[in-house]
């Protein structure tokens, strides 16, 4: 996450000649920002929320409760990291490689535990999983062309999937599991759709890096002096 000066940061700087801070010194962020912090304490909350959720076999509703809280904890810490990120501009390399890996993976731990206990069927972590490695995958595959943003229904679909996974660690009976199935057929339907969305606009941000770069090596090649 790039931003704050090194003296915000609690950092001291080198003066440049002129008594000017130098530009190494203006753009240093600190690693130990309030955004990186909330993502590191995600991150550890992964583990803790396996353990939890695990105990005595999986069915202590007690248990389950505990392991809820930290779910929550996870998923509050992941609005808020990346809101404060980009409102006190402390965008740093850690946190766009953590940020996201603490994100799939506390989700991950949530449904594959889920599917270990029995809770929720294999193929509905399958098709989570394979579209959350695939989509991010993807991304790196287009990333020089450009940056496909986050859409609304992708942001739906992360809500959706949060309250379904959410609703099955916790032991409910009657109206409200029947309540969590749906909840977690949406998320698989925004999960879906949202997918095959990202796909296309892959396809089509590629589509036109490369036409761009087409263009530009026919105009440099246009305007080579004869020899």
């Amino acid at each position: 996450m790039t931003g704050v000066p090194a003296s915000a940061a609690g950092g001291t700087g080198r003066r440049a000649p002129g008594g000017k801070l130098g530009a190494a010194a203006v753009n240093q962020a600190s690693l130990w920002n309030i955004a990186n912090i909330l993502t590191m304490i995600r991150l550890v909350l992964v583990p803790a929320f396996v353990v939890l959720l695990l105990q005595d076999g999986g069915y202590d509703p007690v248990w389950r409760a505990w392991a809820w809280a930290a779910f929550a904890v996870a998923m509050i810490t992941d609005v808020f990291d990346g809101h404060l990120a980009r409102t006190y501009n402390l965008v740093t390399d850690f946190g766009k490689i953590a940020d996201p890996i603490a994100d799939k993976a506390i989700m991950a731990a949530g449904l594959i535990c889920l599917s270990v206990l029995g809770d929720l069927p294999w193929w509905v972590t399958g098709v989570i999983l394979f579209r959350e490695l695939g989509i991010t995958l993807m991304r790196f595959w287009v990333i020089r062309h450009g940056v496909i943003p986050a859409s609304r229904g992708g942001k739906m679909k992360t809500l959706a999937q949060g309250t379904a996974v959410g609703m099955y660690v916790l032991a409910l009976t009657g109206p409200l599991a029947t309540l969590r199935w749906w909840v977690m057929a949406v998320a698989v339907a925004l999960t879906v759709v949202t997918g095959l969305d990202y796909v296309r606009q892959a396809v089509v941000l590629r589509r036109q890096g490369l036409a761009a770069e087409r263009a530009g090596s026919q105009a440099d090649a246009a305007a080579e002096p004869p020899r």
